[in-house]
C-alpha cells in the first residue's frame, strides 16, 4: 500500500514547472479580467464625469437646466465664486432658488421645451 502511494505522486520536477505554468495562467486571468474591468466600468464613467464637468463649465445665464432633485428652472444668476447658480422656478411669482453648480444634473434643450409646451396645451 505504502509503494503505491509512492508511485501516485508526482517527480518533484514536474511540480515546480505544474506552479510555474498555473502561476503564468492565473496572471493572464487576471489580467484579461482587469481589462474587462477597465473597458466596461473604469473607462465609461471617466468619460461621463468628463462629459459632466465640460457642461457644468460651459453653464450660460438664461440657458434652461434641471437639478439632481428635479427642479426644472432657468439660470438667472452666478453668485461670485461661480460655485452657486440662482434659478428662477416660477415666472408668474418670481420664485429663485440658489444651488450648488455641482446640483445641475442637465441643460434641456429647446426641442424639450417645446414637446413639454406641446404636451401642456393638448
Amino acid at each position: 500500500m505504502f509503494h503505491t502511494l509512492l508511485e501516485a505522486t508526482a517527480p518533484a520536477g514536474d511540480v515546480v514547472k505544474g506552479a510555474g505554468g498555473g502561476m503564468t495562467q492565473m496572471l493572464i486571468t487576471f489580467g484579461l479580467m482587469f481589462a474587462v474591468f477597465y473597458f466596461l466600468i473604469i473607462r465609461p464613467q471617466q468619460k461621463k464625469q468628463k462629459e459632466t464637468q465640460k457642461m457644468l463649465d460651459n453653464l450660460q445665464v438664461h440657458a434652461k437646466v434641471f437639478t439632481s432633485a428635479g427642479i426644472i428652472g432657468k439660470i438667472v444668476a452666478f453668485k461670485e465664486n461661480k460655485n452657486v447658480v440662482v434659478l428662477r422656478v416660477d415666472d408668474l411669482n418670481n420664485v429663485k432658488l440658489e444651488f450648488q453648480r455641482q446640483a445641475i444634473a442637465g441643460v434641456l434643450s429647446e426641442s424639450k421645451e417645446e414637446e413639454t409646451k406641446e404636451e401642456k396645451s393638448s
